[in-house]
C-alpha cells in the first residue's frame, strides 16, 4: 500500500488508526485477532451501501 505524500512530508503528524470490526454481536480491533482470524479478515470483501 502507498502512502500519500502528504504523509510521507510529515511523519511526524501521523497517529495510529485502529480498525474494528463486528464478531459475534459487538465490535473488536482487528489488531487483536490470532493470525488465522487476520489473514480471514484480510479476505472479506467490502463494499459502501449506497444511499437509495
Amino acid at each position: 500500500m502507498k502512502t500519500h505524500p502528504i504523509l510521507e512530508q510529515h511523519p511526524e503528524r501521523r497517529t495510529k488508526c485502529l480498525v474494528y470490526t463486528r464478531v459475534m454481536g459487538y465490535h473488536r480491533p482487528v489488531e487483536s485477532f490470532n493470525i488465522g482470524k487476520k489473514g480471514e479478515h484480510k479476505q472479506r470483501t467490502h463494499f459502501n451501501e449506497c444511499k437509495c
